[in-house]
C-alpha cells in the first residue's frame, strides 16, 4: 500500500464517519421527549425517572428529555394529559399501581385506563414491607402479630397513604390473609403515616422499602415481613410474609412506561429500546440498587398483559374490602 492509497482511504473513511455522525445528529428529534409523571416531585417514581433522565436522552440519540410532574386526583390529572397528547413518540408517562387501582375505586374516569394508552414497558418494581410500631407488637413476626390482632378485633389501627391507594390495598391484602379486623386510618401521603407509626398513634401499615429502611435500621419501626415473593437485599434478615405462612400476600410497587393510544409500532420500538438501554446504564443500575428498585424491563406485549391482570386483581380486592371513593 503506497502513501497515496493510505491517505486517500483514510480520508474516505473519515468522510464516511463524519457523514454517519451528521446523519445521526440530523435524525435526533428537535422536539424534546415529554415525560409526564402523575406524582409529585421527590416521590418514588419521580426519583427513579430522574435517575435515568440523562441516560434516556443518550439512548434516544441526544433527544432532550423533559420531566413534568402533574400530580393530583390519585394520578388522574397526569394520566389525562398523557391520553390527550399526540401519538407522535414525543410524549410518554411513567405510571404506577394506582393507575390500575383507580378504575375500581372511582365512579368514573375521563379515559379508559387500558384502551386509551399504549404500553411500552414495565420497567421494574419497588418492594413493600409490613411495618409496625415496635412497642405495640413485641412479638417476632407475622404469626405473633396475627394472634395479637385476633385477640382484640377492631382495637388496632392500620395506616395508609390514602383511601384507595396501592398502600391501602396492600394493607387490606395483609388483613385479609390474616383474617383479622382492624381500623383503617388514611393519611395524605406516606410521611404523616410513618410519623404516626413511629409515634404510636397508629399501629402498623405497609410501606415502600426505601421510605422506611432507615426507620427499621434505627429501631423506630419493626419490619414484620416483605410483601413480595423475594426477600430484599437491604433487609436480608426480614422474611417474606409468604415464608411466614401467607402465600397470597404478593404486592409491591411497579412502574411502567406508556404512550398515548395509537402510538405507531416504530415509535413503540424506539422508545422501548431506549428505556431498556437507559436502565441498563451502569450509573442508573447503581442508583436503582441504592434505591432498592428491581429493574427488569418487559416487552410491550407483556406490559399490556400486566396492566390488564393488575386491574382485574385490584378490582377483586377493592370489591372484597368495600373501598369506594367519590
Amino acid at each position: 500500500m503506497n502513501a497515496f492509497n493510505f491517505t486517500r482511504r483514510t480520508a474516505l473513511a473519515w468522510a464516511a464517519a463524519a457523514a454517519f455522525c451528521g446523519a445521526a445528529q440530523a435524525q435526533a428529534p428537535s422536539t424534546p421527549l415529554r415525560v409526564i409523571l402523575p406524582v409529585g416531585a421527590g416521590s418514588g417514581v419521580d426519583v427513579i425517572v430522574r435517575s435515568a433522565q440523562v441516560a434516556l436522552s443518550k439512548a434516544l440519540g441526544g433527544q432532550a428529555v423533559v420531566v413534568e410532574n402533574l400530580p393530583g386526583a390519585g394520578g388522574i390529572t397526569g394520566t389525562s394529559a398523557l391520553v390527550k397528547a399526540a401519538p407522535d413518540g414525543n410524549t410518554v408517562a411513567f405510571l404506577s399501581n394506582n393507575h390500575a387501582v383507580n378504575p375500581s375505586v372511582f365512579k368514573s374516569l375521563p379515559y379508559d385506563s387500558l384502551k386509551d394508552l399504549t404500553a411500552i414497558s414495565v420497567v421494574g418494581a419497588t418492594p413493600f414491607v409490613l411495618v409496625a410500631n415496635p412497642t405495640r407488637f413485641p412479638g417476632a413476626g407475622a404469626k405473633e402479630m396475627q394472634a395479637q390482632l385476633k385477640a382484640d378485633p377492631g382495637k388496632y389501627n392500620m395506616g395508609s397513604s390514602g383511601n384507595g391507594t396501592i398502600i391501602h390495598l396492600a394493607g387490606e391484602m395483609v388483613v385479609d390473609a390474616m383474617d383479622v379486623t382492624v381500623q383503617h386510618v388514611p393519611y395524605k401521603g406516606m410521611g404523616p403515616m410513618m410519623t404516626d407509626i413511629i409515634g404510636g398513634q397508629i399501629d402498623f401499615g405497609v410501606a415502600a422499602v426505601p421510605a422506611v429502611q432507615g426507620h427499621i435500621a434505627s429501631g423506630r419501626m419493626k419490619a414484620i415481613g416483605v410483601t413480595g415473593k423475594n426477600r430484599v437485599a437491604s433487609l436480608p434478615n426480614v422474611p417474606t410474609l409468604a415464608e411466614q405462612g401467607y402465600p397470597d400476600v404478593d404486592v409491591g410497587g411497579w412502574f411502567v412506561m406508556v404512550g398515548p393510544k395509537g402510538l405507531p409500532p416504530a415509535q413503540v420500538k424506539r422508545l422501548h429500546e431506549a428505556v431498556v438501554t437507559a436502565f441498563n446504564d451502569p450509573d442508573v443500575k447503581a442508583a436503582m440498587v441504592k434505591q432498592n428498585n428491581e429493574i427488569a424491563p418487559t416487552t410491550p406485549e407483556a406490559a399490556t398483559a400486566m396492566l390488564k391482570s393488575e386491574q382485574e386483581r385490584y378490582a377483586r380486592l377493592v370489591a372484597k374490602a368495600g373501598i369506594k371513593l367519590d
